[in-house]
């Protein structure tokens, strides 16, 4: 049996904020006397809203008002209203993804939001997401090639490293169309402070078209050796965000370089110079006269809308009857997932994991059927030590939540811990958890769906 859902997507960057409607045909896999077990069986993207500029107040923070009239303005052009969206998820990537922008485009949406999966994206997901969203994953998993995906947008770069249709690595730098603005008379109105000491424009001068040309050389050069085509200077540590991981460090040779973000627009269609009121089209030509374009490379299916090709989609089941829950307030709802494969992972690699995640969240591992006692304690004590004083949230697939649950209370007595099993998670996804229903919990899972 198929169910239809309506699906909006909302994608609020640092440079444009962007509305798609979807269309999804879910289907229950599971048999009649199963709990269900729901999938999409098909997507089709309805209506694609314009592309605004993000609205500011000021030069960094959002304007949430503004935000909510696009919102309105796109419903109604869509033929929609609140009550016919049954799903959807809330995009905020870049410098917008900051604390206090997120909260102002939250509170402004609060009316539109409901059940929204609201992903806060920082250099990670973005890059995941963005990958996902321009076909890279796709692309390698159906060639088995390696590619190296980024997305340009306004102020950063997001590069994924994708390997067997998985992003392996991520990193981000400050290379973007619009770390430079000008007004309708070519006057620089804004300069972003990751220039300080690699430019000699100043607020309030009109830059000649070799400077702006110049400034756009050497961002491209930056992206240059991040992909491994160029030696590696202090040009690539300066522009370098904070706490991004160095991924040119596990490069193979040549990758397809895949890209998308709105200077991917630039790279192959020509435009005037200083077209967008930024350093953009310059951007997009030095990079296509780079080496990034003198190899494989290909613009993902979709460019500027890569990360708003994306809506939450909810699928209910029951979690394993073997759960442990200590000091739990429920429901809880919308845990950012951290997914790892090793079925008993380490302290480092789950702690790594977590500190990745938005807020709060849960662990998700295949864990292992019938554990012995030595491996259990050492998994609980390796778990306590990467939650560090987070409330421990642990899924598995595997049947020993009980278990798991029982030795991390006698490690942890004062602290929420909550363990649940037989439940599969992805990277990218969102869970709600309800009270006990018997010996079981019921939970949702919320995917973000992103595909070519």
């Amino acid at each position: 049996m198929c169910k239809s859902l309506l699906s909006v997507g909302l994608d609020v960057g640092t440079t444009t904020t962007q509305l798609i409607v979807s269309r999804l045909q879910v289907e229950n896999r599971a048999s009649a006397f199963a709990v269900p077990e729901m999938e999409i069986a098909q997507r089709q993207v309805l209506y694609r809203s314009g592309i605004y500029f993000t609205p500011l107040l000021g030069q960094e923070l959002v304007d949430g008002e503004g935000i909510r009239e696009i919102v309105e303005r796109e419903y109604a052009a869509a033929g929609i209203r609140r009550q016919d969206v049954d799903t959807g998820a809330i995009i905020i990537t870049g410098e917008t993804s900051r604390r206090e922008n997120a909260a102002a485009v939250l509170e402004a949406l609060s009316a539109y939001a409901g059940d929204f999966v609201v992903a806060t994206a920082g250099p990670d997901l973005e890059s995941v997401l963005a990958a996902k969203g321009a076909g890279a994953v796709a692309y390698s998993e159906e060639t088995g090639k390696s590619v190296l995906h980024i997305d340009i947008g306004g102020g950063t770069s997001n590069f994924a490293l994708v390997q067997q249709g998985e992003v392996t690595a991520t990193a981000c730098l400050n290379v973007g169309g619009r770390l430079i603005k000008t007004d309708e008379a070519g006057r620089i109105r804004y300069i972003s402070p990751v220039l300080e000491g690699l430019t000699e424009l100043q607020l309030g001068q009109i830059p000649t078209q070799s400077q702006r040309e110049a400034l756009a050389e050497l961002l491209a050069q930056a992206l240059e050796m991040a992909a491994g085509l160029r030696q590696r200077t202090a040009l690539l540590d300066t522009l370098q965000t904070a706490g991004s991981s160095k991924l040119w460090e596990k490069l193979p040779c040549r990758p397809v370089i895949s890209f998308s973000g709105g200077v991917a627009d630039c790279i192959e269609k020509r435009h005037e110079p200083g077209a967008f009121g930024d350093i953009g089209t310059e951007l997009g030509a030095a990079i296509r006269e780079s080496a990034l374009c003198r190899g494989e490379y290909r613009l993902g299916s979709e460019t500027i809308r890569a990360t708003v090709i994306g809506a939450g989609c909810h699928s209910a089941r029951l979690s394993g009857s073997t759960v442990y829950s200590a000091h739990v307030t429920f429901p809880l709802k919308n845990l950012p997932v951290a997914a790892l494969k090793a079925p008993v992972p380490d302290t480092e690699t789950m702690g790594q994991a977590l500190s990745r995640l938005e807020g709060d969240g849960i662990l998700a591992f295949p864990g292992v059927c019938a554990p012995k006692y030595t491996l259990l304690k050492q998994l609980a004590e390796a778990v306590a030590a990467a939650f560090e004083e987070k409330p421990v949230r642990i899924a598995m697939e595997a049947d020993m939540a009980l278990a798991l649950g029982q030795r991390l209370a006698l490690l942890l007595p004062e602290r929420e811990i909550l363990c649940i099993d037989r439940v599969r998670l992805e990277q990218g996804s969102y869970l709600d958890v309800g009270a006990p229903a018997g010996p079981a919990l019921p939970v949702v899972i919320k995917t973000l769906i992103l595909e070519k």
